[in-house]
């Protein structure tokens, strides 16, 4: 089982047996949180750290309060483990609780109120990187703009937010790159400690940056990490359903996960509800909703029965030359031992310093 564990609210102290070491330029720190869990995919299964419980004034609430919180943490928890394949636990009524990854590199839990911020300044944090949706905050009462307001009150910290849709492979995947760029500013402009945050902590904070005990989306890092050292490039593909009788078509999955849905075009002169979509290189399988209904396109592929016996359409996306040598990265990166060149960092850290700079967005 691979549960997070709280300890006493009143720590707030680094790791024990934790070894300072002096802090590494930001470039370095940067690039080894993007591809440095490419060398280790299965660190997580083997780590057996514990995560510290923040303030004891994010888990102040009267009964009624820890008793709701409680029971959406139990929603979350089930949710949570059915969708990363682990069992994953997230108590939301015991506060904010992190791990320190390095000396300046924190991976935790959400904030829930302003007087957690001031816990995190008191371990010389002085950038906040949030990773939640808008969903996630209201899932819990969470009110961020409080929360900003009163880091930007504050001068010495900064608040900062890269979306990234949770329980979503692929969006980690599309969404990895910008988010890491720009933790990487702001890693650069603020120095002090990083704190990195999702809802629990437990998917795509440690996608980002961790060694903490978790269960990121390795494919989607792997795939992500070989879309920088190939250019990022897309093919446009095209996806049909044959039917003038409905009145609605949807897919699906493909590239934006199971919870959301692209509504299909209908083409009267050739009698077909189409989908154009530009997709990075990969495997990709999705579904049609007919008026409501979820469904199989019988003339393209279908998958074998995933672990719970579900059955899709799937896209296989191809580079053009598939004997070139970005096609032998990519294999190489998205296999089972990905181990990147000292030329593949480097063109990963002139990724990050070269990307357009937007740090200015909220």
């Amino acid at each position: 089982m691979n549960c997070l564990q709280y300890l006493p609210r009143s720590s707030v102290l680094p790791l024990q047996g934790f070894k300072c070491h002096q802090r590494k330029p930001a470039s370095s720190i940067s690039v080894n949180m993007m591809v440095g869990m490419i060398n280790s995919s299965d660190l997580h299964r083997t780590m057996a750290v514990k995560a510290i419980s923040g303030s004891a004034s994010s888990a102040d609430t009267d009964g009624a309060d820890v008793k709701e919180d409680k029971e959406k943490s139990d929603i979350y928890s089930h949710n949570m483990t059915e969708a990363m394949g682990a069992v994953l636990i997230y108590r939301h009524d015991l506060g904010m609780n992190y791990n320190f990854i390095c000396p300046d590199l924190i991976v935790g839990s959400c904030i829930q109120i302003p007087e957690d911020v001031d816990s995190l300044r008191k371990i010389g944090v002085k950038t906040i990187f949030c990773l939640q949706q808008d969903p996630d905050l209201e899932y819990f009462g969470v009110d961020i703009n409080v929360i900003r307001e009163y880091a930007k009150k504050c001068g010495d910290i900064q608040h900062l937010r890269a979306e990234i849709r949770d329980f979503d492979a692929f969006d980690l995947r599309i969404q990895f790159p910008t988010v890491v760029r720009k933790l990487y500013r702001a890693i650069n402009r603020n120095g002090g400690v990083t704190y990195i945050h999702c809802t629990a902590g437990l998917g795509r904070a440690p996608a980002v940056a961790s060694k903490r005990p978790c269960f990121p989306k390795m494919d989607a890092i792997k795939s992500a990490t070989a879309d920088i050292l190939t250019g990022l490039r897309k093919r446009l593909v095209t996806l049909t359903w044959k039917d003038d009788n409905c009145s609605t078509v949807e897919i699906s999955g493909l590239d934006i996960g199971w919870g959301q849905r692209i509504t299909l075009n209908f083409n009267e002169e050739k009698g077909l509800w189409i989908l154009e979509r530009e997709l990075l290189e990969g495997r990709y399988e999705y579904k049609y909703i007919i008026d409501g209904e979820w469904t199989l396109n019988q003339d393209e592929p279908i998958s074998a029965p995933n672990k719970d016996g579900h059955v899709n359409n799937y896209i296989q996306v191809l580079a053009d030359n598939t004997d070139s040598i970005n096609a032998e990265i990519r294999k190489r990166l998205t296999g089972d031992d990905p181990e990147l060149t000292p030329d593949e960092r480097l063109k990963i850290r002139q990724f990050l310093e070269t990307f357009p700079d937007d740090d200015g967005e909220e």
